[in-house]
């Protein structure tokens, strides 16, 4: 009896969860899924390339072998990370057209009074759009719901308000939700502002004595959208304002959506009530993108980059070098795709041969800029002092594992938080080889995927060093 792919799937995983570990299973393959390919065929997609390249390297092999062990159709399986899958899903069949360069005519414009509903909403950036936002655990919530509100389902909760720190996704959100709905309804009225926009096109009215048409611009569109609302606390009228529009619109059943940087009760500065009408719709959190999310969200900004830039080779950095940037720049992903930008406006498509040292020597002011200056010494202390040794112990020939795996996790820190070459670092620890301080940070790479604890001592002496 043939049994559906997912279901041949789940009892493969079953087995590799027993037989990886929890932690590399977690790591590399849990967030793995069966789909199918633009032939037909039956494709494992990772969430990224590097996790495709641990998979192949690791796991693969017995991937096939159980695969084979519980389909009874023999079907076969291919392995490719999502972005792969993407691009062939939308190149044309062999044998069909290409698509013309020539960009298709656009659409009449409706008659009557729909033409001037059908524009398209001022302000917004293109590049944030729903394909381009790349979900993880820590936003999967946030994007099911924008969604959700893009395609105007019944249902919905009214106000939205998606908050979390800055450079988390909320502007890309509210733009991405903006344009689809225009795009799913070009009837409808959408309207989108910025907080200051909000602000200054307000005051204008109050000049120009023209509040009652700012009143009307808001207060008749079917979905009001506002970014980073928390700009607002403090100013009294353009608060009452805000208030009162909010009031009208989802009385009437009209949709409203915002960001901020907080959720509604620590908007302190925000009027009460306005406050707890934000706190009566849904208020949904973007949490920090964790290195999985981090890692999918370079691999997407790179397949951009290299079609802005007509890359001849195909877009793929080494895992070392993205990696890298997943780790080194935790806080913001601006941050990190602006350390990807400045290595692709220096390099090109000569990025996806660019080895570690290299980027790290192109992004130094970038990791010296705004941050304490980590050394090897500073390291050296933290390790020993976390695993209760002597920093000596790092230093000596000794290479009992008690002292081996602190040190090669100390040398994989000093890889990390310094732009100390290879053969420095090696030199501070005792004179070693070069090829030695390589061998240890491939050995804590592959370990982290498999012992939790060791990704746990290795972040708590990441954010100890990093102060």
């Amino acid at each position: 009896m043939a049994l559906p792919p997912e279901a041949v799937w789940t009892m493969a995983c079953a087995a590799l969860k027993n037989e990886l570990g929890e932690g590399a299973f977690g790591s590399w393959v849990a967030q793995a899924a069966v789909r199918e390919g633009a032939a037909g065929n039956l494709v494992l997609v990772t969430q990224t390339g590097i996790a495709r390249d641990w998979i192949r390297r690791n796991a693969w092999r017995r991937i096939a072998e159980l695969w084979a062990l519980h389909d009874p159709q023999g079907r076969a399986l291919e392995l490719k990370s999502r972005f792969e899958l993407d691009a062939e899903t939308a190149a044309p069949a062999p044998g069909q057209p290409q698509a013309s360069a020539k960009p298709a005519a656009a659409p009449a414009a409706p008659t009557g009074d729909a033409s001037a509903r059908a524009a398209r909403p001022t302000g917004l950036q293109d590049r944030f759009t729903l394909d381009s936002f790349v979900t993880g655990p820590s936003n999967e919530f946030a994007f099911a719901v924008a969604r959700r509100v893009a395609s105007w389902a019944d249902g919905h909760f009214n106000p939205v308000l998606f908050h979390g720190p800055y450079g988390f996704g909320k502007t890309h959100l509210l733009n991405a939700v903006a344009a689809e709905a225009t795009r799913a309804a070009p009837e409808k009225k959408v309207v989108y502002l910025t907080a200051e926009r909000f602000l200054s096109t307000f005051v204008r009215s109050l000049m120009d004595k023209s509040t009652a048409a700012f009143k009307d611009e808001l207060r008749t569109a079917d979905l009001l959208l506002i970014d980073d609302v928390h700009f607002i606390g403090g100013k009294q009228s353009s608060q009452e304002e805000l208030f009162h529009t909010l009031m009208a619109l989802t009385a009437e059943g009209r949709r409203v959506v915002m960001t901020a940087d907080r959720p509604p009760s620590a908007l302190t500065e925000v009027d009460a009530r306005l406050r707890s009408h934000l706190s009566a719709g849904l208020v949904c959190g973007i949490e920090p993108a964790d290195r999985t999310l981090r890692l999918g969200i370079l691999e997407r900004k790179l397949q951009l980059l290299a079609r802005q830039h007509d890359f001849r080779r195909p877009p793929e950095a080494r895992p070392e070098v993205l990696e890298f940037l997943a780790d080194r720049f935790t806080d913001s992903v601006r941050e990190l795709e602006g350390a990807l930008n400045t290595l692709v406006a220096r390099l090109s498509e000569g990025v996806c041969t660019l080895n570690l040292d290299e980027a790290q020597a192109i992004l130094r002011p970038h990791l010296r800029g705004g941050e304490k200056r980590v050394t090897v010494d500073d390291i050296q202390k933290a390790t020993a002092e976390h695993f209760g040794m002597k920093q000596a112990d790092l230093i000596s020939e000794r290479r009992n594992r008690a002292i081996a795996r602190p040190r090669q996790a100390a040398m994989w820190l000093a890889k990390q938080l310094t732009t100390r070459s290879l053969p420095d670092i090696g030199r501070r620890f005792g004179g070693r080889d070069h090829t030695t301080v390589l061998h240890a940070v491939r050995r804590i790479e592959e370990l982290k995927a498999a012992d939790p604890q060791l990704t746990r001592d290795l972040e708590t002496l990441t954010r100890k060093l990093r102060g």
